[in-house]
């Protein structure tokens, strides 16, 4: 056999190998998502934050948040964060949790005192029940962390009920219903989170990779383009790197393997720790026949996971190829 049809024979054998594991992957991730104003409202440009891990090691990032106040920042391990805000000499604090593969949203108010006509009494009642109740929605999400998930439920509930809304809450509790196996009410609450604010994009990406799950690959082509726009998925060198690995798997579960290529790309782009997104970039490389793009891809994942859940895939792939 000639050296040209050794090569041919490996690259039949390694497609071949890929149509085996055509399974839908989850991010081993998550992020905060985040918006700062001033006490108008008005949006904060320029301003710090910091992200302190507040589990078993010492880890921080810091980040800046754009013309229009907003900041994110993807590939947070699992598990309770300080999130500080600071700008000039103002700063502002909050803790709050990350689950992996979702999106912790948050809202600061830099501003050098109370809010117009407030006593510095009525700011500081105001910020006793603001941190009260931020408490709960952590302890709650930790319940759910911890697979106690009808406590959770509960707990998220009684948020919902102080509150009189959250859609935040909404799709934590859709998350652990999903976790129960009961994806009729999973749906239901994502729904409920998208009507108490359609401009969450999480709630359309969990619905998403509820319906990918479920191969109604229409609707969730449909739910993770709005989670796409809504992220600023169509911003130059922007958008939520887990939303478009999402939209990736969902192209790739609809054999529309150039398109999920061009997420998987764009997801490593945005964000480089994203394991799995290199995985399914390495295995669409694979499908196109580019065996050296394939083998850094899947370099590059092992990495980052070298036990991760497509280790041994991976491993067999680059034997396969070498």
């Amino acid at each position: 056999m000639t050296e040209y049809f050794r090569g041919a024979a490996r690259i039949a054998a390694a497609a071949l190998f890929v149509l085996a594991f055509t399974v839908a992957a989850s991010a081993q991730t998550g992020q905060i998502r985040g918006k700062v104003v001033d006490a108008k409202g008005q949006p904060v440009a320029d301003a710090i934050v910091k992200i302190d891990f507040k589990g078993n090691i010492t880890r921080a990032v810091s980040t800046k948040t754009d013309k229009k106040g907003s900041f994110i920042q993807v590939g947070l391990a699992s598990g309770p964060y300080e999130i500080t805000v600071s700008k000039d000499n103002l700063s502002t604090t909050q803790n709050n949790r990350v689950s992996v593969g979702s999106t912790t949203e948050l809202e600061f108010v830099l501003a050098p005192g109370a809010a117009p006509n407030a006593t510095a009494e009525d700011a500081k009642i105001a910020d006793a029940k603001r941190k009260a109740l931020q408490d709960k929605y952590v302890a709650a999400i930790g319940l759910v962390d911890a697979g106690k998930y009808d406590e959770g439920i509960a707990a998220l509930n009684a948020v919902i009920t102080e509150l009189g809304s959250c859609a935040v809450c909404q799709v934590k509790i859709g998350d652990a219903q999903w976790k129960k196996g009961d994806e009729a009410a999973a749906e239901a609450s994502y729904k409920a989170a998208i009507a108490a604010d359609p401009k969450i994009a999480e709630s359309y990406g969990q619905l998403a990779s509820l319906y990918n799950k479920q191969k109604k690959f229409d609707d969730a082509a449909a739910m993770s383009a709005k989670a796409n726009e809504l992220a600023g998925a169509g911003t130059a060198g922007g958008g939520n790197a887990s939303v478009i690995f999402n939209q990736g798997i969902i192209f790739w579960n609809q054999s529309k393997v150039p398109e999920a290529k061009a997420q998987f790309e764009q997801a490593v782009k945005i964000d480089p720790t994203l394991a799995d997104a290199h995985y399914w970039l390495g295995m669409a490389r694979v499908n196109e026949g580019d065996m050296p793009g394939a083998k850094a891809s899947f370099e590059q994942y092992l990495k980052l996971a070298p036990t991760g859940q497509h280790a041994a895939t991976a491993k067999g792939i680059l034997d396969s190829i070498k």
